[in-house]
């Protein structure tokens, strides 16, 4: 609905000037208090807030509130999140007038140690049909209710409030659109430079190699493993700079779950990451991958007597393969062929998936185990 003119002079430069903040250098919560602190002003109102919707525009993030002071805030406790006649606004977003908050039928009460509030004026605060939020005030001062004026000066307020909000949310995504590009570009440079240097490197050496004495060619077959471990990291961090904020996902949850079970473990879990890993694993080999890790590193950090161990999770079209590596006691065939230390389960979360498991010992002490299920099956 269209909100009344504003005819008073005065009330009008100052919704004005309001308005021109938005221009200003200041943060967008600075603006948004200076909105409450006129519409509070403006009306006569003991008590103003504005409250900012989360994306998901269910409920509220953000909660500006002017008139309390520090000891009553604190004395409340948490901010509202959107229940009540707040809720109301938000399902509904129309401008609201009540004489009486506590005789509403939608009224979810005040929470300890709130003052009491009578009157209640709330408005939407939107851009075109988009919602932003809602700007309240409570108890008009000398009134028993909030009136029709004050509803149309609050509504150009709130209109002010809305494209403040709009603007930063649209300079934010810019910001993170230009990170986005920068990505791109540092992607295409990796793999356009750095991996075909890499690549023309290891070439070079396993020529040298193949013309050289056994010694020297043992070196160079080693700086060639080096190389390609370097291409696998290389590659992985282009994937990573390419899905941006999206990375989020196989790679945060390997790491969040090793970190998890440090005091576990008890020694130091380094974790390394190669291809496509968050395009590639679905949802199910996810699921048992997580799973395989934790019972992995839960055995060695019961049985290994570990000073190090390494996770490995490497991804291509066809295949997952995960690698947990320690340097504890060891392990002999027959606990590992017949299921002991409790390897019999991640021998069964590879096979459920059409894969393989196999466990062994590491030359100079320690044990791999190595996890490999195909992808797309």
């Amino acid at each position: 609905m269209p909100f009344r003119a504003i005819e008073d002079p005065s009330k009008l430069r100052r919704v004005l000037e309001a308005t021109l903040l938005i221009e200003s250098n200041l943060e967008l919560p600075e603006v948004l208090r200076h909105v409450v602190e006129e519409a509070q002003s403006l009306t006569g109102a003991r008590y103003g807030a504005l409250g900012v919707l989360d994306e998901e525009k269910q409920a509220l993030s953000d909660f500006i509130t002017v008139g309390l002071t520090e000891e009553q805030e604190g004395g409340i406790g948490p901010l509202p999140t959107g229940r009540g006649v707040l809720g109301l606004l938000i399902a509904d977003p129309k401008p609201l007038r009540i004489t009486e908050i506590g005789n509403h039928p939608d009224s979810y009460g005040f929470p300890p140690n709130h003052p009491p509030m009578t009157s209640f004026l709330g408005v939407p605060i939107k851009v075109r049909d988009e919602v932003y939020g809602n700007l309240y005030l409570a108890d008009k001062v000398g009134w028993s209710e909030f009136t029709h004026d004050d509803e149309a000066l609050v509504g150009a307020l709130s209109l002010a409030a809305g494209i403040a909000i709009e603007n930063a949310r649209l300079h934010d995504r810019v910001r993170r659109s230009a990170v986005y590009e920068d990505r791109d570009r540092m992607a295409r440079d990796l793999h356009d430079t750095v991996i075909q240097r890499l690549f023309a490197l290891g070439l070079t050496l396993q020529g040298m190699a193949a013309r050289s004495p056994t010694a020297t060619a043992d070196q160079l077959g080693g700086a060639v493993a080096e190389i390609d471990l370097v291409i696998a990291q290389v590659r992985s961090t282009i994937y990573e700079l390419g899905m941006g904020d999206a990375s989020r996902g196989i790679r945060d949850d390997v790491t969040g779950l090793t970190r998890e079970l440090r005091p576990v473990v008890g020694c130091e879990i380094d974790v390394m990451f190669a291809g496509p890993l968050d395009s590639s694993i679905n949802e199910q080999v996810r699921e048992h991958l997580l799973a395989t890790i934790r019972e992995a590193l839960t055995n060695v950090g019961k049985h290994a007597h570990a000073a190090h161990a390494s996770v490995s999770v490497a991804a291509d079209e066809s295949c997952c393969r995960l690698t947990v590596t320690d340097d504890g006691v060891g392990i002999t065939r027959a606990p590992a062929a017949s299921g002991g230390l409790g390897l019999a389960n991640l021998r069964r979360r590879a096979e459920k998936l059409h894969g393989t498991f196999a466990a062994e010992g590491v030359p100079g002490g320690g044990t791999q185990l190595t996890w490999t299920v195909p992808l797309g099956s």
